[in-house]
């Protein structure tokens, strides 16, 4: 059965990196029909950020992507806080120390931090000198004795290498040289990273880690650690490194990011949902950054890729996410949304952006913001004549605006008032209904015969904008009555 698990730290926010990792998490547990777990990894209290678990959630949710255990759902194998299983990493690391696998090291911060300055500076080896594990039990016990706090480590072997087995990258070879006496619990009697994650992925039966290939140097360590136990380790998978997009270090979660023009660009999956981008067309640049679909086929629905999708086939160079890729990807997405789905995911956008417009308004404008829309905050200029009104802002459109060769003055005073007395009529006040009257009255008042000219400065008439909607549609999205006091007011401005 296969088990993957995401286990981000609460000390931020889910970075766009962290996202492409749950994903290829989720997809490949959905592909073989086993479980997707979100795990908190919050050992680190000092680093802890007051209402990041949620914010966690809330990006994997808008994204889609549903777990089967975890915090807030529960499950076998819980809890699913790192915090709320203390216990258990305690006895753990008791048994490692009881077997010799493990040691208490009494060393101070401050020794420490002295012993690393002064390699530096010998430009000799910074990692810890192992000096507390050559203390004879006796010299443990007199310095328990002496309350002396201890912190325990890993007695990492130190001949021989260690082969980290990995999907993507075949076998990776460590010298067990390179692998230090790793902390395993701290002085307050909470676990690192190290061991909290090796004892969590055995009792929650993590099949697979998928995971960052920052993690490659954490690697042996796990390994070591899985062999003192007695545990079978998990199969391993290091993802490819998401670089900044100006190719110059990986794109990290506590620095702005910047493209090779020096633009800021974004980060948070937050930020990537207020910018208007869409979950279909994030979901779907992040899975094609390091794996394809194949066929040259750029655009699709993470649900057609996941019969596709295998750790394998996963490229483990680094890349750069190319932002311009994700704007035509999420215009292409919008084009391909049902005008319901289209109305229902912009009004979240709008209300955001301060902006209230009823879900039937949006519902008859939605086929002309397909065609437009680059982004959903794009809709906002797009749609501005909405609620000018409402926030007086709208100005009814000088005269001469109205006005053509084509559209003398009194032809268009005409059409304007027929095109009034044909809305305030109108049964239903619809597209078809508006369509047919509105284009009959332009063809009868222009001087060609074609309803183009007249149609054009009744739309400016309503909505008092260049670029909006076709006329029928803002009609219909003004509703009636702000429709009829609109072509009242521009009449009465061509009369003077």
């Amino acid at each position: 059965m296969v088990r993957v698990r995401f286990a981000p730290s609460p000390t931020g926010y889910l970075h766009i990196g962290g996202a492409r990792t749950a994903l290829y998490n989720w997809m490949f547990a959905r592909r073989h029909g086993g479980q997707f777990i979100l795990r908190i990894e919050d050992t680190d209290q000092k680093r802890t950020v007051k209402g990041a678990i949620e914010a966690i959630m809330d990006g994997l949710r808008w994204l889609g992507l549903d777990w089967d255990e975890g915090p807030d759902v529960g499950g076998p194998y819980g809890p699913y806080i790192q915090s709320r299983r203390a216990a258990l990493y305690r006895e753990w690391a008791d048994w490692l120390l009881d077997n010799g696998y493990a040691y208490k090291c009494f060393c101070t911060a401050d020794e420490l931090k002295e012993r690393r300055a002064a390699a530096k500076a010998a430009r000799g080896d910074q990692s810890y000198d192992r000096r507390c594990r050559m203390l004879s039990a006796a010299e443990v016990a007199a310095r328990e004795a002496g309350g002396l706090p201890y912190v325990v480590r890993f007695k990492a072997p130190t001949e021989g290498a260690t082969v980290i087995p990995d999907v993507i990258r075949g076998d990776i070879t460590v010298p067990n040289s390179q692998i230090a006496d790793a902390v395993l619990l701290k002085s307050d009697g909470l676990p690192t990273y190290h061991l909290a994650n090796v004892v969590d992925d055995h009792f929650m039966e993590i099949s697979h880690i998928l995971r960052a290939d920052e993690w490659i140097s954490s690697a042996p360590l796990h390994l070591n650690l899985y062999a003192a136990l007695g545990w079978a380790h998990p199969i391993y998978a290091h993802l490819p490194l998401v670089l900044n997009p100006s190719g110059k270090g990986k794109l990290s979660k506590r620095a702005q990011a910047f493209d090779d023009q020096g633009r800021q660009v974004l980060v948070k999956v937050e930020e990537f949902r207020d910018a208007g981008y869409l979950p279909q067309a994030l979901n779907n640049f992040l899975a094609n950054v390091g794996w394809s679909f194949g066929g040259d086929r750029e655009i699709f629905p993470i649900e057609e890729a996941i019969p596709r999708f295998a750790i394998e086939d996963i490229n483990p160079a680094p890349t750069r996410l190319p932002y311009d890729k994700l704007d035509w990807l999420t215009g292409q997405w919008i084009q391909m949304m049902e005008p319901l789905a289209l109305a229902r995911a912009v009004r979240p956008v709008l209300a955001r952006q301060g902006h209230e417009v009823g879900a039937e308004a949006l519902l008859a404008v939605a086929p002309a913001l397909k065609v437009r829309l680059k982004k959903l905050t794009d809709a906002e200029a797009f749609l501005r004549f909405l609620w000018d009104d409402e926030t007086g802002g709208f100005a009814a459109p000088a005269a001469d605006r109205l006005v053509s060769a084509k559209l003398p003055a009194d032809a268009a005073r005409r059409g304007l008032q027929a095109a009034r007395d044909l809305i305030a009529a109108a049964q239903p006040l619809d597209v078809a209904t508006l369509s047919a009257g509105l284009t009959a009255i332009g063809e009868s008042v222009t001087a060609n015969g074609k309803a183009g000219p007249f149609l054009g400065a009744l739309r400016l008439a309503v909505t008092g904008q260049d670029v909006s909607p076709p006329v029928y549609e803002s009609i219909v999205a003004l509703g009636r009555a702000r429709a009829l006091a609109r072509l009242d007011s521009v009449i009465a401005k061509i009369e003077e």
